[in-house]
């Protein structure tokens, strides 16, 4: 069976939905499916063309479904990677550049949901992400604010849209929670894939954490992403770190989607004493699959204190590496919490300082529950699932061509 399989991001891009389309990838052609990737022109994908900025995505990915006729079409569905318009005035405007590729595409097409259904209060907390800087300077910052957060008040009725629509026109949807299920109205749930890249390490971690040059002594919770506030990088550096607790960062900036500002005074680091020695920022950048698994073999815990999210690959790459998270009281964080696999609480420093320490307390519990659990995101159960999606989606294509006859 030959596949198409769509995500603008695609390594060596660096991204969690560029990650996910490879491994996916990977595993697929393992077990015999004929693969072609259509991405970015900085992603090693046999094909590319596709751009946040490119008006002209659906017609990329139309010629290349006229060139190969693949049996299914799966794309990768994060919104902004395709062009999300957001119109101030008439919603109705408003969609993406991948829009006309649903409408018009004669390939069953499958869709992964990466993200798009964010409650209200976390879609306009995007509202706030504003440049700090412009020809009126910081005295221009209500204005825009104010003009921002009507725009995004206005539409997000029509963003909820976006995705039900594709949705409704995909002959199979895929989430990764069954929170983002009930917040579609619909998707088969396949847990986001995650493996280590490594054996594991031997000694105790210290192999891990002699490579990161970190200390041999106590417990590290790591914090991964890009470095923006909505990934938390504003709660962490206030946080009160639990006594026998690190936390460790290794952030990265996106040069192709992330637009947010961030705190540029993290870099100069934090007065706070206690802070001083119990953060520890790696600065790696982007990481190779097998230092990424080092690093989480170092680690006994991963902090998550986002503003918003609809998943998060870094839970289940910290997952399939046997830790437990602490992780705000988000919808989606909250379904993996009460299978025992982690903790969430109010997005606040203290209560993820409190998090912490109740998390060591009841450590060998979650680690307990998480290894029970890790073996249904191993990536050649993922692609199986996926197997038998492509197979229905292609198989009502033909039922439906054949009542045509």
């Amino acid at each position: 069976m030959r596949i198409l399989m769509v995500s603008t991001e695609y390594p060596p891009m660096p991204g969690g939905v560029g990650r996910y389309t490879a491994n996916l990838t990977r595993e697929l052609r393992k077990l015999g499916f004929d693969v072609y990737v259509a991405c970015n022109d900085m992603g090693k994908g046999e094909f590319s063309g596709l751009s946040p900025t490119n008006m002209k995505n659906s017609d990329v990915l139309l010629e290349i479904v006229d060139k190969i006729k693949p049996d299914v079409v799966h794309v990768q569905f994060e919104p902004g990677m395709y062009g999300l318009i957001i119109d101030p005035k008439n919603p109705r405007k408003s969609g993406t550049y991948i829009d006309q590729f649903y409408t018009r595409c004669n390939a069953p097409i499958t869709t992964t949901f990466h993200s798009g259904y964010y409650t209200l209060i976390q879609w306009m907390s995007q509202a706030s992400l504003i440049k700090k800087t412009g020809r009126l300077g910081r005295l221009g910052i209500p204005l825009r604010l104010l003009m921002r957060s009507w725009k995004y008040l206005l539409n997000y009725k029509a963003f909820k849209n976006l995705n039900k629509e594709k949705l409704s026109m995909s002959r199979a949807g895929i989430v990764f929670s069954y929170y983002a299920s009930s917040k579609l109205g619909g998707g088969r749930v396949i847990y986001h894939g995650a493996e280590p890249a490594i054996s594991a390490v031997p000694d105790n971690k210290k192999g891990a954490r002699s490579m990161f040059s970190l200390p041999q002594d106590g417990r590290i919770a790591l914090a991964l992403g890009f470095k923006t506030n909505t990934k938390g990088w504003d709660i962490i550096k206030k946080m009160d770190i639990p006594e026998g607790w690190r936390i460790v960062i290794n952030s990265s900036r996106s040069s192709y989607y992330n637009t947010e500002n961030y705190d540029e005074k993290w870099d100069e680091g934090n007065n706070d004493d206690n802070n001083k020695n119990n953060i520890i920022d790696l600065q790696r950048g982007l990481l190779s699959e097998e230092e990424l698994s080092m690093l989480f073999y170092a680690a006994d815990a991963v902090i998550l204190p986002y503003k918003l999210t609809a998943g998060s690959g870094v839970m289940f790459d910290a997952l399939a590496h046997g830790l437990p998270f602490i992780a705000t009281n988000l919808g989606f964080f909250k379904e993996f919490a009460a299978q025992g696999l982690g903790i969430t609480v109010k997005r606040d420093p203290r209560e993820f300082s409190n998090g912490i320490k109740n998390l060591g307390r009841s450590y060998s519990s979650y680690t307990e529950s998480i290894n029970a659990f890790k073996q249904k995101l191993k990536w050649d159960f993922v692609a199986s699932q996926h197997a038998s999606i492509y197979n229905f989606a292609a198989g009502k294509m033909q039922e439906r061509d054949s009542s045509k006859v």
